[in-house]
């Protein structure tokens, strides 16, 4: 059983919107943290946005604040990231990861992040 699913991405013009999700096989009762990370080709991972499952804490990365938002289910195995005002600049591929390790917050450093999903494509065309 894959440890995180993710679902597809997509591709939208500038200014578009698209809901990415995520739902874990892992650490399925245990307080955590969940988070969404981007890679662009030839870079490192960055954060994009984190949330602990238990109190619903959230960080977000300065390049999104006010246009990405991560949400959670109530039994905090799948989360979401919804992107509205979408730019050529957050074409990447977008990974979730799951540390089981709670901490407040749980920030959106890659190295936190044991557990990642496989990624998923977004392009937003100019």
């Amino acid at each position: 059983q894959v440890p995180v699913v993710q679902s597809e991405g997509g591709s939208v013009q500038t200014g578009g919107s698209l809901r990415l999700s995520c739902t874990i096989s892992v650490y399925k009762h245990l307080t955590k943290c969940m988070g969404w990370f981007r890679q662009y080709p030839g870079k490192s991972r960055e954060g994009v946005a984190a949330i602990s499952t238990s109190t619903g804490t959230t960080d977000y990365a300065d390049s999104v604040v006010g246009r990405f938002t991560i949400s959670q289910e109530n039994d905090g195995n799948t989360v979401y990231l919804q992107m509205n005002n979408l730019k050529p600049e957050d074409t990447a591929m977008y990974y979730c990861a799951v540390d089981p390790r709670p901490r407040e917050p749980c920030g959106v450093r890659a190295a936190f992040y044991p557990t990642w999903g496989e990624g998923t494509q977004v392009t937003v065309s100019s």
